[in-house]
């Protein structure tokens, strides 16, 4: 199960500082439903990554992801698509970055966040997760990278258990923050969100450019052997 983490782990990091999520969560917390939409925003979380891991899992296993030899082929075409797709979307971020005194945008639907249910913050939470394309991505690739290593069935789903939970840190910590210091939380989480608003395209960016040169390098790996 080493291998596997380790070979997952920049997918799961990629996910974990995503900005967008972390702005959302801690925009959540400031209202006064905060209490209660935050944690169900987590836990939106983890079921949408619940569910692609449990989708490409299946998938993957019953079209063995291993072979006696190492990854099968496709395993290595599913990282190079993924890697060109995660390049063309850094690229896309970096242009679209925020320049001088510009300020950077936000989705609409973040300012209504105030109105917003435990039910729809959870949903905000699993639409983030799984159907947000740069983390649909990213945790492809990590559940890919765990069922290419041939490892059980039961260390798959603890190897994707971990990813979870690592992919998790960026919007788990604010609700930790929120919950450990009270009203003297607020200072702290909004500065965060203007930070990482303003920084959302550098970050990302540069992270799957990253993320795509390592997917794309372990796709030529594959082809070679």
């Amino acid at each position: 199960m080493g291998q596997a983490i380790g070979d997952f782990l920049p997918s799961a990091v990629g996910v974990a500082i995503s900005p967008l999520p972390i702005v959302a969560v801690v925009l959540m917390l400031v209202t006064e439903r905060g209490r209660v939409n935050g944690p169900a925003f987590v836990v939106g979380w983890w079921i949408g990554l619940g569910i692609v891991g449990a989708v490409i899992l299946g998938i993957a296993g019953g079209a063995n992801a291993s072979t006696s030899s190492g990854p099968a082929t496709w395993v290595d075409v599913l990282f190079l698509v993924l890697g060109l797709l995660l390049i063309l979307v850094a690229v896309k971020q970096w242009r679209g970055r925020p320049r001088g005194g510009d300020e950077p945008a936000t989705p609409k639907w973040m300012s209504g966040l105030e109105q917003f249910t435990p039910a729809k913050a959870a949903g905000a939470g699993v639409v983030l997760s799984a159907l947000n394309p740069k983390n649909l991505a990213l945790a492809t690739a990590g559940a890919a990278a765990i069922a290419q290593t041939g490892i059980s069935t039961g260390e798959q789903v603890a190897a994707y258990v971990v990813f979870v939970a690592i992919a998790s840190i960026g919007v788990a910590a604010p609700v930790v923050v929120y919950f450990a210091l009270g009203e003297r939380s607020r200072h702290l989480l909004d500065e965060m969100r203007t930070w990482l608003a303003k920084e959302n395209a550098v970050i990302m960016a540069v992270l799957l450019l990253i993320i795509g040169v390592k997917l794309i390098g372990n796709a030529i790996s594959g082809f070679s052997t």
